[in-house]
């Protein structure tokens, strides 16, 4: 399962989940025992884990992919090269 790349702009909140346990990754459900609630400052995109598996979520990290030895292994891993 690969990541979302999600485009915020200014003023909008979420609620990402970050136990990984939730059906609706990379968002919150309603009862999610580890919520971030993000208030976004500034137009970008975000990276967001969708397979629960990321260390750090709710950002991916690449854990959803076998590991691949140096950057450039990763970055083609990554985009399915």
């Amino acid at each position: 399962m690969l990541p979302e790349v999600r485009s915020v702009e200014p003023g909008q909140r979420l609620r990402l989940c970050r136990c990984g346990r939730c059906l609706c990754l990379p968002d919150a459900a309603e009862g999610c025992v580890d919520t971030l609630e993000l208030s976004v400052g500034r137009e970008r995109h975000l990276l967001l884990c969708r397979c629960g598996r990321s260390a750090n979520l709710p950002y991916c990290d690449g854990s959803h992919a076998p590991d691949a030895p140096g950057l450039r292994a990763r970055w083609q891993r990554f985009m399915g090269r």
